[in-house]
């Protein structure tokens, strides 16, 4: 561990929040790297896949992690993001989900914790917690030959009494919901006062969600010293305000959803009146044989409708909302992955922290609100370089809501439609389950 040791306190001893560490020394040591990165090709920030994770200044210890993980390559947001946050830059980072961006910050979280220090050195903030956990299990995964560095999660839902438990063991990393987080240092149970790198994960939906106070008050508690790194699959006025205020010459890294985002997925429309959708669905799941799906619904009550048609009709669902109870959440996510039920009926929020490689096919049962829910509900199947397949359900009068979407995505699905005997037919006639 000595190279650790080495590398934080050569390099990360600026993010110690140390009330000697001057805004002058600060910039000394930014302005030092800026020089050079001037003197060098900017190939610095930008590897290529070919040289995997060997190209990246990363611990054995990481990169044996890494493999354990399946992990060889690393993605377009990994390769772009790695090397100026291992230099300790402000990084606002676009790019759709299941492109990698909790590696891609896990990566230089762990390899600039110093495991002398007993308080809290880096923070992750999550909208959701089932987005808080699968951090933690990502980051636990990534540190699995540190096995001094303890990750701790904070969120509702759980008794505080055990994560005030947990918390005791000094962990390094904390990833928590704004909420619970502010509870716990109320209570003096967290500080922050040594906090030199900070995330905000999902930063346009955890905004969006009400957070806005409740992150800046969080961002004004940690040393204004701590780096501070943003992930969103979109930017809106919400995250553009946080970049400006609290972000230091931030480098902006942008993965379009176009470019990156799921060439192995192929997706098709279909017209659908409202009282018949129940029926479209279950035309869909009967036509193949699919072991993972999840199905998209935009609200918590009628989450739990399609869930109770379909479960009374004979098939193995289970409905996942914010109206029920974390331990069970957690118990059907889990179910989920292990493969013990087929399909998942799930609202936009719920959803989020749901890291699945598997999933064959995604139904959106109704249009997504926001134009970005749509490349999120879909960007969960077609991953680990499997093909994937989307459904999306929409009425007449929705077409136009489903154009908006369509021009957002810069992409064109291919139309289905059911004849007068209810058989899926494309475009030209040819019925769609009997060939694909």
């Amino acid at each position: 561990m000595a190279g650790r040791e080495a590398r934080w306190l050569s390099f990360g001893a600026r993010w110690t929040g140390r009330p000697d560490l001057t805004g002058p020394e600060r910039n000394f040591i930014i302005n030092k790297f800026l020089l050079f990165q001037a003197a060098g090709p900017q190939k610095e920030y930008r590897l290529s896949q070919e040289n995997g994770f060997l190209a990246l200044d990363v611990s054995k210890e990481v990169h044996q992690a890494l493999t354990r993980m399946g992990i060889t390559a690393p993605t377009r947001i990994q390769q772009e993001t790695i090397p100026p946050m291992m230099a300790g830059r402000d990084i606002i980072g676009i790019a759709p989900t299941g492109t990698g961006k909790t590696i891609a910050f896990g990566i230089p979280m762990l390899e600039y914790i110093s495991l002398k220090e007993t308080r809290v050195q880096e923070l992750v903030l999550a909208p959701t917690r089932e987005l808080a956990l699968q951090i933690v299990q990502e980051l636990s995964d990534l540190a699995k030959f540190i096995p001094e560095i303890k990750v701790v999660a904070l969120y509702g839902g759980q008794p505080m009494s055990r994560q005030i438990t947990q918390l005791k063991r000094n962990p390094q990393i904390v990833v928590a919901t704004p909420g619970r987080l502010l509870d716990m240092v109320a209570r003096g149970h967290v500080r922050l006062d040594r906090v030199h790198t900070m995330v905000l994960d999902e930063a346009d939906e955890m905004l969006k969600m009400g957070f806005v106070k409740d992150v800046t008050r969080i961002i004004e508690l940690v040393p204004p010293s701590r780096q501070l790194v943003m992930f969103s699959a979109t930017t809106n006025a919400e995250v553009m305000t946080i970049s400006w205020k609290y972000q230091h010459e931030p480098i902006e890294i942008t993965v379009e959803a176009t470019r990156e985002n799921r060439p192995q997925i192929t997706q098709y429309t279909m017209i659908v009146e409202r009282e018949e959708k129940t029926g479209a669905l279950q035309y869909l799941l009967d036509s193949d044989e699919y072991e993972r799906v999840m199905v998209f619904v935009n609200t918590k009550f009628m989450t739990q409708r399609v869930c109770d048609r379909l479960k009374k009709q004979g098939y193995r669902a289970e409905a996942l909302h914010g109206d029920i109870r974390q331990s069970q959440r957690t118990r059907i996510m889990n179910d989920f992955k292990r493969g013990r039920f087929p399909i998942l009926v799930s609202t936009d929020v719920a959803a989020r922290g749901i890291d699945v490689d598997d999933v064959e096919a995604v139904i959106n049962y109704d249009l997504p609100n926001e134009d970005e829910y749509y490349l999120h509900r879909i960007g969960r199947t077609g991953r680990a370089r499997k093909h994937g397949v989307a459904f999306t359900m929409m009425t007449y009068q929705e077409s136009v809501r489903m154009d908006e979407i369509l021009r957002y995505m810069q992409t064109q699905p291919t139309p289905l439609h059911f004849d007068e005997s209810k058989v899926l037919r494309r475009e030209d006639g040819e019925a769609f389950f009997e060939h694909i």
